[in-house]
């Protein structure tokens, strides 16, 4: 509910504080007074588009601070919780316009966006004008009414779920079928490059082995030579193993624990000849393996230089190609199981459109039920607000499969005939602008118990009509306010009369060149006096206080 207003450096508006409270608040006053002024205010704290020209004249900076308080609806609270925005007793919203007509948004004190300031103002306000472009003027939002209405929420939500998987099994195999399309267009060339790398069959690391073992045979014979020269210069009785042992035996000769380094230097030659004896070893093994065969060679070359050939042709180093392998394969496969796996997309395809058709037949049920009960309850509330020959009815077609949605395969339209024989036709197109604001107040009051909104504004809902229609219309909204807090700006003094809150907004002047705009809260011969007015004009008599007393007193108060 909202609680308070404050405005600074807004048009006329210096500076004003204005507290609100529950039930009916009327709002009064002579034409240019102002009250404009304060739905403009309102609106741009609620997230409304900004404009430099609502900044008061002289001033750098305009302020606009929305209070709300008592129990917020869980949407509300969702929404701040995702922003790590805390709620205690009250959420403020605040906007700030500077002279090049920029702004800041704040809830809580904290930064917020524009966009996110609007989300969280709808939730809480709705105004409606005379001309407003939302609501029942918007044909777009007329299935959410509808569901709102019918409380099909969460049902909604089921046809929405249903809906997303249902896109994304189309999605699936939408993909799957462009990619067997894909592979059968290169399905030659797959082939073809498939059985060059099965042929290969290479693995990672093959070349790395195969270039060392192909720098070996180029070199055998120097190798071999080397090789063979080394192992002579180790074996025999002139070679370095002989001498090693025979150096031993000559140490082991001196007599023990006489000289204790010589038995360091004995276990040195003894370690210098058991490496010895295994470097001989691995030079005898090396020599055997050496193939001293051109043909090696040339076999080792020719597959070393076809991996790098393939590997070229793919663009991909040489380690790459067994992967390389694998997606050819797969994509060979693809092409192979295409049925099968196709098939078993199509069939998931098949199963979510069941599913969504099945839950979206559901809410087409649910939503034409409850377009009955809003047809009755709305033309129930037609006659007392004068529109007797007025007929409301919601109109629900089937939408062709391409136009389904997560809002289920409905269009939802709000029909009206304004004289019986007449088609129905759009609400924008067929009501005047005075009908506009009763059939919106008798669907707000059909609905009110239903959710969204706690705080509803209307301006100038009674335009156009006089008399007992007006009556009728203030006794609407009082009905209204019963059930949530309505905020009127109004020129009916049958209306006025209505109010719990009565708010006058006036303008004055403070010097030659300087007019603001007050708003002061009426109470008992300051009322009467302000419904007088609106009864009679500028010249109030005693009649119009008489009139003024029975309208709030009377049988309308």
């Amino acid at each position: 509910m909202l609680t308070g207003l404050s405005i600074r450096n807004v048009v006329l508006i210096e500076s004003l504080n204005i507290s609100f409270d529950k039930g009916l608040t009327v709002l009064t006053g002579e034409t240019g007074a102002g009250k404009s002024i304060l739905l403009d205010a309102l609106g741009l704290a609620l997230g409304a588009r900004s404009d430099a020209r609502l900044l008061r004249h002289g001033s750098d900076q305009a302020t606009v601070v929305a209070q709300f308080t008592h129990e917020f609806k869980p949407a509300v609270k969702s929404l701040l919780n995702d922003q790590g925005i805390e709620i205690e007793a009250e959420i403020l919203l605040r906007r700030i316009l500077n002279a090049d007509g920029r702004t800041r948004a704040f809830i809580n004190d904290q930064p917020v966006s524009i966009g996110f300031l609007r989300q969280i103002g709808d939730a809480l306000v709705e105004i409606q004008g005379q001309f407003d472009e939302r609501g029942l003027m918007n044909p777009a939002t007329h299935c959410s009414v509808l569901d709102d209405c019918g409380q099909l929420t969460n049902y909604h939500n089921t046809v929405r779920a249903a809906f997303n998987r249902l896109e994304d099994a189309r999605i699936a195999l939408r993909d799957a079928k462009l990619e067997v399309e894909r592979a059968k267009k290169d399905e030659d060339f797959l082939r073809h490059a498939a059985g060059e790398l099965d042929s290969l069959v290479p693995a990672v690391g093959e070349e790395k082995k195969l270039s060392e073992s192909r720098q070996i045979l180029m070199n055998a014979e120097k190798i071999a030579e080397s090789l063979s020269l080394a192992f002579g210069e180790l074996q025999g009785e002139t070679g370095g193993e002989s001498r090693l042992r025979r150096a031993l035996m000559h140490l082991k000769r001196v007599p023990e624990n006489t000289i204790d380094i010589l038995d360091n230097a004995a276990q040195s030659v003894d370690r210098a000849l058991i490496e010895t004896e295994e470097a001989m070893n691995t030079i005898q093994n090396v020599i055997s393996d050496v193939d001293l065969d051109g043909s090696r060679l040339e076999e080792l070359e020719d597959r070393l230089y076809a991996l790098r050939d393939v590997a070229r042709k793919h663009k991909v180093p040489v380690d790459g190609l067994p992967e390389l392998r694998k997606e050819f394969n797969a994509k060979l496969s693809l092409i192979e199981d295409q049925s099968d796996q196709l098939s078993v997309l199509a069939t998931a395809e098949r199963k979510a459109r069941e599913a969504y058709l099945e839950h979206a037949t559901v809410l087409h049920t649910l939503r034409s039920e409850a377009g009955s009960r809003l047809d009755e309850a709305l033309n129930m509330e037609l006659p007392p607000l004068k529109l007797e020959k007025a007929a409301f009815r919601t109109l629900i077609e089937k939408l062709p499969e391409e136009k389904w949605s997560e809002d289920g395969m409905d269009n939802v339209s709000f029909l009206i005939t304004t004289n019986p024989g007449s088609p129905a036709g759009p609400l924008s197109k067929i009501a005047s602008g005075g009908e506009l604001s009763r059939f919106m107040l008798a669907l707000k009051v059909v609905i009110a118990a239903s959710g969204g909104p706690t705080t509803l504004v209307f301006d100038e809902v009674d335009s156009g009509i006089g008399g007992a229609t007006a009556d009728a219309v203030g006794e609407r909204l009082a009905r209204l306010a019963d059930k949530m807090q309505v905020l009127v700006v109004t020129h009916s003094p049958q209306v006025a009369a209505r109010g719990h809150i009565h708010l006058q907004v006036a303008k004055h002047s403070t010097g030659i060149e300087d007019t603001v705009t007050e708003v002061n809260r009426l109470i008992d011969d300051e009322r009467r006096e302000e419904v007088a007015r609106m009864l009679a004009g500028k010249e109030i008599t005693d009649e119009a206080r008489a009139a003024a007393d029975q309208l709030i007193h009377g049988e309308g108060g």
